[in-house]
């Protein structure tokens, strides 16, 4: 008998399908140049059956922007990838370019959080996975069980059982795909919405004048402020830091950009509750704001406009 997966019954129940994201004004050939046109895979995602097309998302998180500037209302985004996948099947591959956890212990011990901070991300916010058509493949069975493991460590089918498991729905009001969010955030769009607001940046590192630079070539000038938070381990210890960092998080803020790996979930939670603000995972974004794409290791799909 065919092993049914949360995936298989978001398709055939028709809430969902997978349809190529394409955004009017964006270039991806410079990161395939990089990195490969196998890198196109990913242009194929996951998508909501009530949205036909990538400009139609990017309409839906500037219309839910607005209405969370305008009306007071909290917001978290957060953006789950191969990091935060491989976190939530409890391996230590989730450290790449920065490290997330300590052990696996720690990971065992920081997930029911994790679980709550979601629950609480579906309800007020959304969810932005990476659902492709190249990170959805069912691992083979083989006579090696660790191995099998292995090859599903990281998947985004993975993440989806991880969350049917845990009673987190993905639904159309709580789910937009990964890449929207990156191309919206490095959009003009974006940078005119934040024009004049005060925009609170919490990251290990920022440079202001160049997060300055950025916003003015695209005729933008936010108020800027920046809260220092850990470069490590935020994903197993927020609850130890939270109470010190939101102190030094400005009232009057209007929005909130983190980069914090895998602790963007808790951080972004946290600060859009504690202030009624959006609260954004910009991950890349930060560091392009920053002038240090290289902290990326190059380009990302989806932020580069022509």
């Amino acid at each position: 008998m065919k092993e049914e997966f949360y995936l298989d019954r978001l398709l055939s129940g028709g809430a969902f399908n997978f349809n190529r994201l394409k955004i009017d004004g964006i270039d991806n050939e410079p990161v395939y140049d990089c990195f490969g046109e196998h890198m196109s895979v990913e242009e194929t995602c996951l998508f909501s059956q009530e949205i036909d097309s990538g400009q139609e998302y990017m309409e839906l998180v500037q219309k839910s922007l607005l209405d969370s500037l305008e009306n007071k209302r909290e917001m978290p985004i957060v953006r789950f990838a191969d990091g935060e996948y491989a976190f939530y099947v409890k391996s230590m591959k989730c450290n790449g370019l920065y490290q997330q956890a300590e052990s696996v212990a720690a990971i065992r011990r920081a997930l029911p959080y994790h679980i709550e901070m979601l629950r609480r991300l579906v309800k007020h916010g959304w969810l932005a996975p990476l659902i492709h058509k190249g990170n959805i493949a069912v691992p083979k069975r083989g006579f090696w069980a660790f191995i099998r493991r292995s090859r599903s460590e990281g998947s985004a089918l993975q993440f989806l059982e991880f969350l049917a498991a845990n009673e987190i729905p993905l639904a159309a009001d709580n789910y937009i795909p990964f890449y929207v969010l990156y191309a919206f955030l490095s959009s003009p769009a974006f940078a005119e919405i934040v024009d004049g607001k005060h925009l609170c940046i919490l990251n290990s590192t920022c440079n202001i004048e160049a997060c300055r630079e950025w916003f003015s070539r695209r005729g933008s000038a936010p108020k800027l402020t920046f809260v220092e938070i850990p470069d490590s381990f935020v994903a197993t210890r927020w609850q130890d830091m939270r109470q010190d960092i939101l102190a030094r998080v400005p009232k009057d803020c209007d929005l909130c950009l983190v980069g914090a790996g895998i602790g963007s979930l808790l951080v972004c939670v946290d600060l859009a509750s504690t202030f009624t603000v959006p609260a954004i995972d910009a991950g890349h974004v930060l560091n392009m704001m920053n002038a240090r794409e290289d902290k990326s290791n190059g380009a990302r799909l989806y932020t580069i406009w022509k």
